[in-house]
């Protein structure tokens, strides 16, 4: 069976680990200052917690989850969903699997504000579901179904916040994907059986902004699996136990690219009013973030057998 565990901040402000049982939390002895120290020591020691009667423990309501990943690298993937791919005008067909990296610093957790850069205009939204590592990977290696379980190490909620005025104005995904927390995670790193492992493909993915929803596919919907993402992943990075592999978005995002004609119309302009232009015509979409909006995300299977928790920040 699967577990839930959670980084939480004590009364001291000192981070600690527990287990999620019910509407509780059991506190983890010991310290583990990186998910991949509690996932090679911890996990184990949750288990066991879970095993032991009593009510004993911490209201889940009264504890601030904080960010599970400190210092994980984070590696994605995009245009993964062939809704997304549609709806971003790239060729659905595309046969190459699409790479970037976003910035440790970008990570935060799952109750933390989103925070705006004043210079940024266009802030969207990607719920994804999150890989964490759980076999140090150092070379090459051949990913399948079969051995998936022996690299992933917990599911994890995921948010890709991006800038795409940045991001697509300047061409730079890592710029523009990368702001101090553009990578809500958690609340949860859960911890599948390797029986369970499987079931990613069953995971449903709901991201809404002010209780209206937005995106919602089945992890099944990705163009590229996990273990084939690992595998080609495997040839270019090195790979931490508790590093991040985020596996794409679904259809839903905000951004809406102009109709063909338009973008012929625009590719006659100099590059700079080519930008502005679209700029100015995408700000006139509401589905962008704005201070004050809630993005609620999170990810589950129907059947409540894996949970990875539900996020709710607030944009400023």
């Amino acid at each position: 069976m699967s577990i839930n565990l959670l980084r939480y901040s004590t009364e001291s402000g000192a981070p600690r680990w527990g287990v999620v049982r019910g509407e509780r939390v059991l506190p983890l002895p010991g310290e583990y200052p990186t998910a991949g120290e509690v996932l090679q020591e911890g996990a184990e020691v949750a288990r066991a917690l879970l095993t032991e009667s009593g009510d004993s423990g911490i209201e889940l309501a009264d504890l601030t989850p904080l960010n599970p990943l400190p210092g994980a690298k984070v590696n994605c993937q995009g245009t993964n969903y062939r809704a997304h791919m549609a709806e971003t005008g790239v060729d659905p067909d595309q046969p190459f699997n699409l790479f970037f990296t976003k910035s440790t610093g970008s990570l935060t957790g799952a109750r933390d504000d989103i925070v705006t850069p004043p210079h940024v205009r266009l802030l969207d939204y990607e719920i994804e579901l999150g890989i964490v590592i759980g076999k140090a990977i150092t070379g090459p290696v051949t990913v399948t179904a079969e051995n998936l379980p022996d690299y992933l190490g917990a599911f994890v909620v995921a948010n890709d916040v991006s800038a795409r005025d940045v991001q697509l104005s300047q061409g730079q995904y890592y710029k523009g994907k990368s702001y101090r927390t553009f990578c809500p995670v958690g609340p949860y790193l859960c911890v599948p059986d390797r029986g369970e492992v499987h079931r990613w493909k069953d995971l449903r993915l709901r991201l809404a902004v002010n209780d209206e929803p937005r995106q919602t596919a089945l992890a099944t919907e990705m163009v590229f699996t996990p273990a084939q993402t690992l595998t080609e992943f495997s040839q270019l990075e090195d790979f931490a136990v508790g590093d991040l592999l985020l596996t794409g978005t679904p259809g839903g995002v905000a951004i809406k690219p102009p109709k063909p004609i338009v973008q012929r119309l625009a590719g006659l302009l100099p590059e700079a009013k080519k930008w502005d232009l679209f700029i100015r015509t995408q700000s006139r979409n509401r589905a962008y973030l704005t201070p004050g909006d809630v993005v609620t995300a999170s990810i589950r299977t129907d059947d409540g057998v894996l949970d990875l928790g539900t996020q709710r920040n607030t944009v400023r």
